[in-house]
Parts: C-alpha cells; sequence; structure tokens
C-alpha cells in the first residue's frame, strides 16, 4: 500500500526500514537521464568547469580587494595593516561553515545547496559595495563567506563523487583551469576600476557571474544525496564554529590595531579551550561533525596537514604583495595589479602539466622538491626594491606561480587519493577548513611580521624596507612543509597520479622478459 502511494522500502543491515519517497527518486532518475544525455561522456570536463564558475567568482573577488585594499583602507579612514580583518573575517566565515556543508548536501542535495550557496555571495557582494566602515565592510566579507563556505566545497563533492578516481587529476585540472581566470583577470581588472571609478563597483562583478552558475547548476547537476544521512552534531558545530572565530579573531586583531592586547589575548585563549573541548567531544559522539579519524589515513594526513602549512606562506602573498607595490613602490592600483597577475597566470600555465609532471615523478618526488622551490619563490618577492625591473618581477612571480600550482594540484589529489565515497563529505569539509585557517593564518603572520619589522624600522609609514622580512619568514614556513612530504611512501597514491615507482616497473619488464619464447 505505501508503494503504491509513490513510497519504497528496504530493510538496512541493522534491521531499520528506511523509506525512500518515490518523487525525490524520479527527481533523481529525471537529473541521471538529463546529464546522461547533455554529456554522456564529458562529464570530468563539463562538471569542474560549473563549479569553476563559483570559483572564478570567489577568486575573483579574493584578487580584486587585495588589490584595491590601499584604496579602500583610505576610503574606511583606516590603516592599510588594519584592512587584514576585512580579508580573515571572509576566510574564518569559511572555516566556520565549511564543516556543515557536507551534510547540508548529503541531507538536502548539492544542486540545491549549491544553488542557495552562489545567492547567498551574492548578497554578501552587494553589502560589501555599499559599506561605509570598517565593521559594515567586515560583516558583508562574513556573509559573503557563508555562500563560500557551501558553494566550492560542496562544487568539489559534485565532482569527486562523479568522477572515476582515474580522471580525477584530470578533472580536478579542468576545475582550477577556468577558476585561475579570476585571479588572472581580477588585479588588472580590480586595479583598473579602482584608479578610474570606485571600488566599491568591483563587487558588482559578480552577480552576472553568479547567475550563470545558478543556471548552469540547474540544468545539469545531479542533485546528490545521501539516502541515510546521520543527524547533525549540533554542539560540535557550535563548539568548532566559537573556537575558530574566537581564535582567529584574536590572532587577526592582534598587534597595534582595533582592539586591546589583552581583548585579543582573550579570544585566542577562549578559541584554543573550545577547540579542545570539541576534540574531547569528537572522541565520543558517533557523527562529529568533523571527522579527525580521517587522519588515519597517511595520504590524507600528510595532504591535508603538510599542505596546511604550505599554505601558510601562500595566504599571505595577496596580503603583502600589493602592499609593497603600492605602499611601498608608490605604485597605483592599475600598476599592482598587471604586475601580481603574474603569478596567476603561471598557475594557469601548470595546471595543463602537471598531471604529466605526476603521473611521471610521482607524489612523493614531486612535493618534497616543489615545495622548496616554490618557497624559494616566494621568499624572492622580499628581495624586490622600487629600482628592480618590472619584467624581472614578473618572470619572477610567473615562475613561482607556476611551482605553487603544481604543489596545490598535487597535494589536492593525494588528499583524497585513499578516501571512499561514502567519506568524501566528510573529508572535503575537514580539508577545506584547514586550507582556509592556513590561508587564514598566513595573513596573519605576514601582518604580524610587517608590523614588528615597521616599528623596528621607527614606526613610521608603511616602506619598501618593512617587507623582506614578512615575506622570508612565511617563505621558510611554506618550506617546512617538505618535511612532511618526506613521510609520503614511493607508491602513495599511484593510483591518482598513474605513477609506477621503480621497483614496479622493474618489475614488470621482468615479468614481459620470463614470459618471452626461447630462441
Amino acid at each position: 500500500m505505501r508503494q503504491a502511494q509513490g513510497v519504497s522500502s528496504r530493510s538496512e543491515p541493522n534491521g531499520r526500514v528506511h523509506a525512500t519517497s518515490g518523487v525525490a527518486k524520479n527527481d533523481t532518475l529525471r537529473s541521471r537521464l538529463r546529464a546522461a544525455r547533455f554529456f554522456p561522456v564529458q562529464r570530468a570536463k563539463l562538471l569542474p568547469l560549473i563549479v569553476a564558475c563559483a570559483l572564478f567568482m570567489e577568486n575573483t573577488d579574493s584578487t580584486v580587494i587585495a588589490t584595491s585594499l590601499p584604496v579602500i583602507a583610505q576610503s574606511l579612514g583606516e590603516d592599510p595593516i588594519a584592512l587584514k580583518l576585512a580579508l580573515t573575517s571572509y576566510l574564518v566565515s569559511l572555516a566556520v561553515f565549511i564543516p556543515i556543508s557536507g551534510w547540508m548536501a548529503d541531507r538536502y542535495g548539492a544542486r540545491t545547496i549549491f544553488r542557495t550557496a552562489l545567492g547567498v555571495f551574492m548578497l554578501g557582494s552587494i553589502l560589501c559595495a555599499i559599506s561605509n566602515s570598517l565593521g559594515a565592510f567586515v560583516g558583508a566579507r562574513f556573509v559573503q563567506g557563508m555562500g563560500g563556505a557551501m558553494m566550492v566545497p560542496v562544487g568539489r563533492l559534485v565532482i569527486l563523487r562523479s568522477v572515476e578516481k582515474s580522471q580525477l587529476v584530470s578533472a580536478l585540472a579542468y576545475l582550477t583551469v577556468p577558476a585561475l581566470v579570476g585571479p588572472v583577470v581580477g588585479p588588472p581588472l580590480g586595479g583598473f576600476i579602482t584608479t578610474y571609478f570606485d571600488w566599491r563597483w568591483i563587487f558588482f562583478i559578480n552577480i552576472p557571474i553568479g547567475l550563470i552558475g545558478i543556471v548552469l547548476a540547474s540544468r545539469f547537476f545531479e542533485d546528490v544525496r545521501e539516502e541515510d544521512v546521520a543527524p547533525l552534531d549540533v554542539r560540535g558545530f557550535l563548539l568548532s564554529a566559537f573556537g575558530f572565530a574566537a581564535l582567529m579573531l584574536g590572532l587577526a586583531t592582534g598587534g597595534r590595531h582595533l582592539v586591546p592586547v589583552e581583548a585579543s589575548i582573550g579570544f585566542v585563549i577562549a578559541g584554543l579551550a573550545s577547540l579542545m573541548t570539541y576534540l574531547w567531544h569528537a572522541r565520543r559522539t558517533a557523527y562529529p561533525v568533523l571527522n579527525l579519524s580521517l587522519f588515519k589515513i597517511p595520504t590524507y594526513r600528510i595532504g591535508v596537514l603538510g599542505g596546511s602549512i604550505f599554505r601558510v606562506g601562500i595566504g599571505a602573498i595577496p596580503f603583502l604583495l600589493p602592499l609593497m607595490l603600492q605602499l611601498g613602490f608608490g605604485y597605483d592600483a592599475l600598476h599592482s595589479g598587471l604586475i601580481t597577475f603574474a603569478s596567476a597566470a603561471g598557475a594557469m600555465i601548470m595546471k595543463t602539466l602537471a598531471k604529466t609532471i605526476l603521473a611521471r615523478f610521482g607524489f612523493r618526488h614531486v612535493l618534497i622538491f616543489n615545495a622548496l622551490i616554490g618557497s624559494a619563490f616566494l621568499a624572492a618577492s622580499g628581495l624586490f626594491t622600487p629600482t628592480t625591473p618590472q619584467w624581472l618581477m614578473l618572470c619572477v612571480l610567473l615562475i613561482g606561480g607556476c611551482f605553487r600550482s603544481l604543489q596545490f594540484t598535487g597535494i589536492n589529489a593525494l588528499s583524497y587519493a585513499d578516501v571512499s565515497n561514502r567519506d568524501m563529505s566528510s573529508a572535503t569539509s575537514l580539508s577545506s577548513v584547514a586550507q582556509q585557517l592556513s590561508l587564514s593564518l598566513g595573513i596573519t603572520i605576514g601582518a604580524f611580521a610587517l608590523e614588528a619589522a615597521n616599528m623596528l624600522n621607527g614606526g613610521k609609514a608603511l616602506g619598501a624596507h618593512d617587507f623582506w622580512p614578512a615575506f622570508v619568514l612565511v617563505g621558510l614556513i611554506s618550506a617546512s612543509s617538505a618535511l612532511w612530504m618526506t613521510k609520503l611512501a614511493p607508491d602513495a597514491g599511484a593510483e591518482v597520479s598513474g605513477h609506477a615507482p621503480l621497483s614496479a616497473r622493474k618489475a614488470t619488464a621482468q615479468a614481459i622478459e620470463d614470459q618471452k619464447p626461447l630462441d
């Protein structure tokens, strides 16, 4: 009788009966038929391109803000270093809401959450454009982070669950290449708008891009969801959310800006206490909002933790480089953007070569040596002076962007190499939280180093000589990630990279030799 009314049932291993709505099943079937009709062979290309709309919007927004930071600070009547809170507030919002993005996708459907997230991000963009104070601007960035926390991880989850592992590196490359157009276009475009018009217009760029993403997702996305969704860990979510927000707020407001030092220290202590309580809670709950047991997987643990250390240095670049070029060297926003875009251009070039390099050398060798090379180019940016030829700056940033891009592609692919489809939602949430926290920490460390150098040099207006210690420090931090990569096995992630270790190649050659007929 229940089945006649459009509801089917099936028995679970534990004896429970799970009911599945016939309407939901028909909706999923229609989605799959539509997907099969429009891209039966091109799934590994089309899905990443749709998600890339969200990444393009997010990355364009971030790079535009970084380029326009000094002008925005002047317009709001704030010290440029104080604007670090506008960058970190967005990243903190991501870290707060990403842990429930996977649960919401599983519960309400990835397509539904992806489209809603795009709408929230566009709302935050409009609020940024009409902000008239630092507090309002920071709040608007937090709203943007709420949307970003859902749209990119959920979009990545659709890809990870829909694409074969043998095509994963290619799919992630297709995802990232269009998204890298944002960082390439963002700095010059943001600099042009800021220099010749008004910085507020830069946030309206997101609106048409977001609308395109909503239309494409509605047409081509399957509404991927889990039939059996574990209950939301509300207590764990509140503990982790408060812990991340308080910790990063305390770090970001430290120094000589925004709040008294005692308040910053109080935030840090409260945040750490909340996170420690979450660790105790996670061990005693069946479905923690952040599944820390995933760190038992060696490739996931090394990819996420080692990759986070590398990202600390990289996170400081969008904050330090535009400030150095504009406040230290006297460039306007447009000329600054025409230089800083070179890093993103280098990253785009490398994305087309990443799969070949990983297949040839494997994750272990690439991630060890590439971490050192990429970090060296990062530190080299601190050697720029007002008299450094612009072509030399472009070359350093272009080549450095190539190596950093290869590292990111390798880390992202390695992290999910041994994760089951069932755990993909938890894995993407935990990995994304680690990424955003490391990027936020990079901005904070870079700002602290910049402030310290400025105070040692007299505490006057920021000058070119204040920046090199910050670049060197974050470069050394990124380089230390190579120590984590040395723990990888020679054949780590071989199924994803397609790399066969030397021992396996010798064994294959010997087997072929043994099968040859005698003359």
